[in-house]
């Protein structure tokens, strides 16, 4: 797998290129966004993409922005920042995972090789449950063949849910597997982003899919 790391951090880019090519990717380093740009705008090809969200001149978040324009993927943002608020930005972005600095080179080869496996999947594969479908090719999710507009974070969140029909699952099951990490404490972002997709799933009446699990978390069931 190509690796792109994008850190403005000489040390943090030596380390990576390093490890990561002991670890079997083909990594390479740029300083800067723009120099990334180039590369792809070179025709440059890659797979994964290690992305800081503090660059100088454009930042992680415009970046990702872009590469998502180009259909590009798969993205881990790093980040020094550790309020929820920063993080929730960039998978809005676009990113698919997080990671926040300092980090063990050990946790973010085992998030790229999650990431990795995406590519796994067989072209045209589609979760079903019940008239609920989500194309994994195209990342549309559609809902008795009405089309749901989701955002980069309810469709990996619903994408979880479709991996796991009818199991109990609980909420730091779900904030690792879809932010990336456990938001502990009170937050309630994992309940406002539930009923952000309930809203979209049952927008025309039809009956809930997404039940919630008295002092456990949630489950994709039948009523």
């Amino acid at each position: 797998m190509r690796v792109l790391v994008v850190d403005d951090d000489p040390q943090i880019r030596s380390l990576l290129a390093r490890g990561l090519a002991l670890e079997g990717f083909e990594p390479e380093t740029v300083g800067s966004a723009e120099e990334a740009m180039a590369k792809l705008e070179g025709g440059h090809e890659v797979d994964l993409f290690v992305v800081d969200q503090m660059l100088p001149g454009a930042t992680g978040l415009a970046f990702v922005r872009w590469l998502r324009r180009r259909g590009a993927g798969h993205i881990l943002m790093l980040t020094a920042k550790d309020a929820v608020s920063d993080r929730v930005l960039g998978l809005e972005a676009g990113a698919d995972d997080y990671l926040g600095k300092p980090f063990a080179l050990e946790e973010l080869v085992a998030r790229l090789r999650a990431l990795s496996r995406r590519f796994e999947e067989p072209a045209g594969a589609v979760l079903r449950f019940e008239d609920l479908a989500f194309d994994l090719s195209t990342l549309e999710a559609d809902r008795g063949g009405r089309a749901l507009e989701l955002t980069p974070t309810e469709r990996k969140l619903l994408e979880y849910f479709l991996r796991h029909p009818q199991q109990a699952l609980s909420r730091q099951q779900i904030l690792e597997a879809v932010w990336g990490y456990d938001f502990g404490g009170e937050d309630n972002v994992l309940e406002v982003y539930i009923g952000y997709l309930r809203k979209k799933l049952e927008a025309c009446g039809e009956a809930r899919l997404i039940h919630t699990v008295r002092g456990h978390g949630y489950a994709l069931r039948r009523t």
